[in-house]
Formats: structure tokens, C-alpha cells, sequence
């Protein structure tokens, strides 16, 4: 082999390492280019349990758009009184009937947390739809729950038994959903459900929940798509994105 051969592979080698090594600046002119992809949507695994259209369009939502940002997630969802837990994969982690805010709408009352039970009117007790920072705390009687809406004083708990003419365990119990509408906005879910699927989810971690709408859609209320209609990916091959400002999630303030 000539020796300017091996010369010239050696100075591209060089110059290989020297465009690896160099700092960000120096590439600024090396073109790049976008690549689309038609990659595949992904999805929530929601094996073989029964959901509404509703719920399976939010959840994969969630999971092809990244929205939890790779943590635990929650649907609530409130026409079908049920409550999906999800791993941060979207691998359902567990399923429950649910008893929920008495009155139907998805707007809290304002200043509805700092008023007492007493106070809060049959029509005023709803369970607020959106999208919420969620983690594990006590109540004011030392009761572990799951925080959804702190300042509302919305949280997910263990059923309360408290008052027997309530029902509330029968209530859970009963194949219909139309019969799970008696709280002052809290999600009820029964304390075995709480204790294996809710608690294991969040423990050290933050995640979100998502309490699906009952007079607006699932578009209106999160801005969601429809994983089927979304188009191929435009992925960039010369340096990743910038990081944005919603990289993270701050944990949920307290009181």
C-alpha cells in the first residue's frame, strides 16, 4: 500500500476525533438534517381491562406525548367512576371503582378549601377535572392520602366509613356507576386498593393525576390528541434539542 495512503487515513482519523472532541461552537457549521420517522404511536397497556373510549384516548395521549414526564400517572375517570393506576411506562399497575363528588361539573368552587364540610353546598360538591401534580401526605387526622388539589383540599383516599347511612363501601361495591356520587369532591377508593396499588405508585415519588371531564372533552380539557391521527415524527440526526423549561416537575407545594 503507498504511504499516502495510510497518511491519509490517519488525518481523517484526526480529524474524526478532533470534530468529537471540539466544543459545541466549533460544529456550528455542520449541516444537519431532519429525518421523519413513521414510527408507531405508543400506548397504554390496558390488557384486557374494560375502558371507556374517553380514558384509552387520554391514556395513550399521555404516554405518546411523554406528558407525565416519565412518572406514575393517574386517570380518574368520573362518567364511569373508575380510577386507573399506571406505572410510569403506562403498564396499568391497578383499577378500582371510585365514589366521587356529588355534584356533576369539573370546576371547584374558588376558595373552596379553606371552608368547612358543613358550609359546602350539595351543588358545589364537585370533583374538579384537569391535570394534577399528585404525592403521598397525611390529612388532618393523620390519614395517609394522595393529594391531588392541596389548596382545594381534593385528595384520593381510602374510603370513608365514618357515616353509616352513607353506604360507601356498598357503594363501591355495586356494579353501577350510577350510585358512586356521594363525596364533598374527594376520590374514594376502597383502603385495600389504596394500600397495594396507590401507595406502592407513590412512595418517594411525585406523579400526576389526570381526573378526566364530564362537560367538556378530552381535547378541550388537556389539549390531548388522538394518538391515531397524530403525524410521523420529525427526529433531527445532528445534535439533540435543547432542553426546555418543563423538563421537570417541581413536588407539589405544601401547607
Amino acid at each position: 500500500m503507498p504511504r499516502w495512503a495510510g497518511l491519509g487515513a490517519g488525518l481523517l482519523w484526526v480529524l474524526a476525533a478532533g470534530a468529537l472532541c471540539a466544543p459545541p461552537g466549533a460544529l456550528a457549521d455542520v449541516p444537519s438534517f431532519d429525518q421523519t420517522t413513521p414510527s408507531q404511536p405508543a400506548r397504554a397497556v390496558f390488557s384486557q381491562e374494560r375502558v371507556t373510549a374517553e380514558a384509552r384516548q387520554l391514556a395513550d395521549w399521555v404516554v405518546d406525548s411523554g406528558d407525565s414526564r416519565a412518572l406514575p400517572f393517574v386517570l380518574v375517570d368520573k362518567r364511569d367512576a373508575r380510577v386507573y393506576v399506571f406505572h410510569a411506562d403506562g403498564r396499568l399497575r391497578g383499577v378500582s371503582a371510585a365514589l366521587l363528588g356529588l355534584a356533576t361539573g369539573d370546576d371547584a368552587v374558588p376558595g373552596i378549601g379553606e371552608r368547612s364540610l358543613s358550609s359546602i353546598r350539595p351543588e358545589e360538591r364537585t370533583t374538579p377535572s384537569g391535570r394534577f401534580v399528585a404525592s403521598l401526605g397525611r390529612n388532618l387526622h393523620g390519614v395517609n392520602v394522595l393529594w391531588v388539589d392541596y389548596d382545594g383540599a381534593i385528595s384520593l383516599h381510602p374510603v370513608i366509613t365514618s357515616n353509616l347511612k352513607e353506604h360507601r363501601v356498598q357503594r363501591l361495591a355495586t356494579p353501577t356507576s350510577l350510585d358512586n356520587r356521594i363525596s364533598y369532591g374527594c376520590i374514594n377508593v376502597p383502603a385495600d386498593f389504596f394500600r397495594r396499588v396507590v401507595e406502592p405508585a407513590f412512595k418517594g415519588t411525585p406523579g400526576v393525576v389526570y381526573v378526566l371531564p364530564e362537560t367538556r372533552s378530552v381535547r378541550q380539557e388537556f389539549d390531548a390528541y388522538d394518538v391515531n391521527d397524530r403525524p410521523a415524527r420529525t427526529v433531527s440526526l445532528s445534535k439533540p434539542p435543547e432542553p426546555t423549561r418543563d423538563a421537570s416537575i417541581a413536588p407539589m407545594q405544601a401547607r
